[in-house]
């Protein structure tokens, strides 16, 4: 009995002894690898790729900035920061400084997106965001009538100081947007009249089918849809029975209705 006790306990200790070891070895294998994020600020590039290669990490330029502080060329911001624990093979994104500016931001508000363009690379700045704006009124007058998009804002503006990034995001006009309407009810009024009103507006007659008299009620109505009568044929004196888009729709010039008459 006493033997039998004797192996049971060092079953357990055995046990014991294995799970420890397995313990460390995962505890290893998940924290063996990590290593701690090097201050690359202040270095140069090829510094700070030496001393992340050392801890088996990357280091990769993602920005470049105007600084006064920083020396141009040098590093200015890392990301994650020093001290940081992360697994090897992990990257380091880093922020270049430029030195103080010395570029001065040219004026291009007027200029065609392309010369605009050209007139920013030439003295070595970048483009950053570009959007489009419609613009109505006066100032589609005074700019987008021009042959082509017109840049209509800058930022930074022209002769700006102080400037972070050498890149001009661009606002840039689209053209004007088409004019609006809320398409009236035509039902029960003539065609011809109805015809010049959306000419007079900039839109188009589209398809005018001939409902027969006994059934265009009921497809006015939202039943069954009125019979097509093959036999006659639509005239300026003709009455609006259905209209698509329907009343009350928003429609913009150059938009084409369609009508059901009798």
């Amino acid at each position: 009995m006493r033997q039998f006790f004797r192996l049971v306990l060092l079953a357990l200790v055995l046990m014991t002894v294995a799970l420890i070891s397995a313990m460390t070895a995962m505890r290893f294998a998940i924290h063996g690898r990590e290593v701690v994020i090097p201050k690359l600020v202040g270095m140069t590039p090829a510094e700070a790729e030496r001393a992340g290669a050392a801890s088996g990490l990357q280091v990769v330029i993602e920005r470049e900035f105007y600084s006064a502080d920083v020396a141009e060329g040098r590093i200015m911001t890392q990301m994650p920061p020093a001290g940081t624990k992360v697994r090897r093979g992990w990257s380091i994104r880093v922020a270049r400084s430029l030195g103080p500016q010395r570029v001065a931001i040219p004026d291009v508000t007027g200029e065609s997106e392309r010369a605009a363009e050209v007139n920013i690379r030439r003295r070595g700045l970048g483009i950053g965001s570009t959007a489009q704006v419609s613009l109505a009124g006066d100032m589609t007058s005074a700019v987008a009538n021009a042959e082509d998009e017109r840049v209509v804002s800058q930022s930074p503006p022209a002769n700006a100081s102080g400037v972070a990034a050498p890149k001009i995001d661009l606002l840039v006009s689209g053209g004007a947007e088409p004019e609006a309407y809320v398409m009236p009810n035509f039902s029960g009024q003539a065609l011809g009249s109805v015809t010049l009103a959306l000419q007079d507006a900039g839109m188009h007659v589209g398809r005018v089918i001939v409902v027969a008299s006994g059934d265009s009620v009921a497809g006015a109505a939202g039943g069954p849809q009125g019979a097509r009568n093959a036999g006659s044929q639509a005239n300026a004196a003709s009455v609006i029975v259905t209209q698509s888009p329907a009343a009350g729709q928003k429609v913009v010039a150059g938009a084409t209705v369609n009508f059901e008459v009798r």
